[in-house]
């Protein structure tokens, strides 16, 4: 789903951050090798989440699907000094060019890659609470996720999560597949949790922002 128009994109792009040049390469880069390269956030969702870290102001942040890392970079740049992003991603060969691009942005220090099944690795890393998770991996499993990482949240922490609109197709039931059922049950799911505030952004493909109450 697209809630703008292709000119009131631009206008929003126009008039916002520019873009920092390492991320403008690495969205270039990652729409030139890599399947799916849609999932790269992008300009306008970067500027939002590291905006986010701005404003929520988070020591650890959790993030579940790096894929080429474009998104934990924005939460490391918008984190304050001795602040740390754990950032998971299953798909090892993306190990390489993730590195690289940590260290060309100087922000390598704040991120920790995790390479491997996140149901393992969350629960060896979750020594403190989570001050914020974003979630944007396997839409399959969301409701999984969301399971996992609930109780590691703080009261007062915050859960992200992508594309929870899915290209439209929930709102007009185009579609049964697996991934698009997922994400609906994840809506569901938390659209039922009394244990927390929500709300859905029409962000590119949809951004749930959840805050726990307790």
């Amino acid at each position: 789903m697209q809630p703008h128009d292709p000119d009131t994109e631009r206008y929003i792009l126009e008039h916002i951050d520019a873009e920092p040049p390492v991320l403008a390469d690495l969205n270039r880069t990652t729409h030139v090798r890599c399947l799916y390269s849609n999932m790269c956030s992008g300009h306008l969702q970067g500027r939002i989440l590291k905006m986010l870290m701005r404003m929520i102001k988070p020591r650890r942040v959790l993030e579940l699907g790096t894929f080429t890392g474009y998104s934990a970079l924005c939460l490391a740049e918008g984190l304050e000094d001795g602040c740390e992003v754990h950032t998971v991603e299953i798909n090892d060969e993306l190990t390489d060019m993730i590195t690289d691009y940590f260290e060309r942005t100087g922000y390598e220090s704040r991120i920790h890659l995790h390479i491997g099944d996140a149901s393992d690795i969350v629960p060896a890393i979750s020594r403190e609470p989570w001050d914020v998770v974003f979630i944007d991996a396997n839409k399959r499993t969301y409701c999984e996720y969301y399971r996992m990482v609930f109780p590691l949240v703080r009261p007062g922490g915050f859960i992200l999560a992508d594309n929870t609109l899915w290209y439209g197709k929930l709102a007009d039931g185009s579609a049964n597949d697996a991934q698009t059922q997922g994400i609906m049950m994840f809506n569901e799911m938390v659209a039922k949790d009394e244990r927390v505030e929500k709300v859905i952004l029409p962000l590119r493909d949809g951004l749930t922002v959840i805050w726990k109450k307790y």
